[in-house]
């Protein structure tokens, strides 16, 4: 028989957890910025066009209030590449994986040529049934983004849901579980 999870000690490991700060590989460039505000339609000078942007408060371009985009200059990481979950990885009984949410809150700009690292945190881990599976598991993450002078530019907050398959709930019913 399989052994029962047991949320309340998932929950003392893992609330508080937090990654080390990961420094992104390049520091913020143009033409990334560029690139997405192209692929998003996104026709602000601010994002586009350097010689406008020099005459702004920013005295220079600057990158879209977009959490993906925060995240693709911070996450690069040294080369070659290696495995790094986004999150501490939390224990649940299923698998499958839902990003539920993404909440993006802004504390600064993000400006060409700074630096940016992440680090990234458990702030909830909690059981909610869903149709599907009794013993569901939802984990909220932080993820941080921080400048190179350890000024923090954004945090995302994510919420995930694990859960089993019909048939693992099926078969763990089965073997008297929930």
């Amino acid at each position: 028989m399989a052994q029962k999870f047991d949320i309340e000690e998932v929950r003392k490991r893992f609330i508080g957890m937090e990654t080390p700060p990961a420094k992104g590989r390049y520091p913020v460039e143009h033409d990334p910025i560029r690139r997405h505000c192209q692929m998003v339609e996104d026709t602000n000078p601010l994002f586009l066009d350097p010689e406008y942007a020099r005459g702004t408060r920013w005295g220079g371009v600057i990158c879209p209030p977009s959490g993906w985009l925060a995240l693709y200059f911070a996450s690069l990481g040294p080369w070659p590449p290696a495995f790094e979950p986004l999150v501490p990885v939390v224990p649940a009984p299923g698998k499958r994986i839902i990003n539920l949410s993404q909440e993006v809150e802004w504390f600064d700009v993000i400006r060409v040529g700074d630096h940016l690292s992440v680090r990234r945190r458990i702030v909830d881990v909690y059981q909610k049934p869903i149709g599907i599976d009794p013993e569901a598991v939802w984990v909220v993450s932080e993820l941080v983004v921080t400048n190179q002078r350890d000024e923090v530019v954004c945090m995302i907050r994510n919420t995930h849901l694990f859960h089993r398959t019909p048939e693992e709930v099926a078969a763990a019913h089965q073997e008297g579980q929930p």
